[in-house]
């Protein structure tokens, strides 16, 4: 079997400089290439000068997460693809864990390690945790993590299957990923890995985190939690997604729902005087509508593909979180 562990870089020239060496060393199984995302930094020289293992594959231009990585796979033969970002410091025999579930577990089309985080190894981090889900409406949790509160590591969940998976380190059947139509580039960054997920389920797979592989993730290297770009991109993109992937009887409801309580989060951000956030908020709508009204592609999958309805958490996460005050994953009831 072939494995690719693919980076995607935008001007990380630090970041590979700090973290390929462990990726090369915990990776024997795979190939490493770089995807660069049109740097314009000194990515390219570090590359070639220390790293003359490291395939490289250039795009002219940034193309995002989801269109950087089609652009590079599709010049890619591996029976494995894995998604890496280049803020990642995998632990040793990672890769070897995940070929072992992958092999033992033909249903299962990805799945990611668990996701610790590099400034306290024994935490989760905030991006993926130990696997992830949705709520009734759309917002996303993980086991480990649930909005800002992150649990320690103390092998207090097992592999098991998810949700979704994160793309900060994901695996995935190369064939079941174009089976699906691969990232679907309107997404650009934020949550397209778990439009992918909901697809590759609605196309009869599963999704599973994998407990005894494990990486350490820096989180926030492109953008930083606050950022008005990044609130638009959460906001438009969460829309996009329920839009895509529910199904019809419930769609027009649950997104009528999602308005409002995004409405909501604006009179917060009022609140505060946080005027760059609820401006975020109303360029996301605006462009959301934009795309249910011109966007052709918007199912991303074939109708023979489209076998079920995916059920995740079928409570509401603000409402446990906020109101309930759950802070852990394990006080939820499924």
């Amino acid at each position: 079997m072939s494995v690719a562990v693919v980076i995607l870089n935008y001007n990380g020239s630090a970041f590979l400089s700090k973290f390929l060496p462990q990726v090369i060393a915990t990776s024997p199984e795979g190939d490493v290439y770089v995807a660069d995302n049109g740097s314009v930094d000194d990515s390219i020289e570090i590359l070639t000068s220390q790293f003359p293992t490291v395939k490289i594959i250039q795009s002219s231009q940034n193309l995002g997460y989801a269109g950087g990585y089609n652009y590079a796979l599709k010049q890619i033969e591996a029976e494995y693809y894995v998604l890496m970002n280049s803020d990642i410091e995998p632990k040793a025999n990672w890769l070897h864990h995940l070929l072992v579930y992958f092999q033992s577990n033909p249903h299962v089309a990805a799945a990611q390690p668990f996701i610790l985080s590099y400034e306290e190894p024994n935490k989760f981090e905030y991006a993926g945790a130990a696997g992830g889900y949705w709520d009734r409406y759309g917002y996303t949790f993980c086991r480990g993590r649930i909005f800002d509160k992150i649990e320690n590591q103390e092998q207090q969940y097992a592999s098991a299957i998810v949700n979704w998976a994160t793309g900060a380190c994901l695996m995935v059947r190369s064939s079941t990923y174009w089976e699906v139509g691969g990232l679907d580039a309107i997404f650009f960054a934020h949550m397209e890995e778990i439009d992918l997920c909901w697809r590759l389920q609605r196309a009869g797979h599963a999704i599973a985190a994998v407990a005894n592989s494990e990486v350490l993730h820096v989180g926030g290297g492109t953008l930083a939690q606050g950022n008005p770009k990044k609130t638009y991109l959460n906001f438009r993109n969460n829309l996009i997604l329920l839009y895509k992937n529910l199904i019809p009887t419930k769609r027009f409801r649950i997104l009528l729902t999602r308005m409002v309580l995004d409405g909501l989060a604006g009179v917060q951000f009022l609140s505060k005087g946080e005027f760059k956030q609820i401006l975020a908020i109303l360029k996301a709508h605006k462009d959301f509508y934009g795309y249910v009204l011109f966007e052709k592609n918007k199912e991303n999958i074939p109708p023979e593909l489209q076998k079920k309805e995916v059920i995740s958490y079928t409570g509401s996460i603000v409402w446990d979180y906020f109101v309930k005050k759950i802070t852990k994953f394990s006080d939820l009831k499924f």
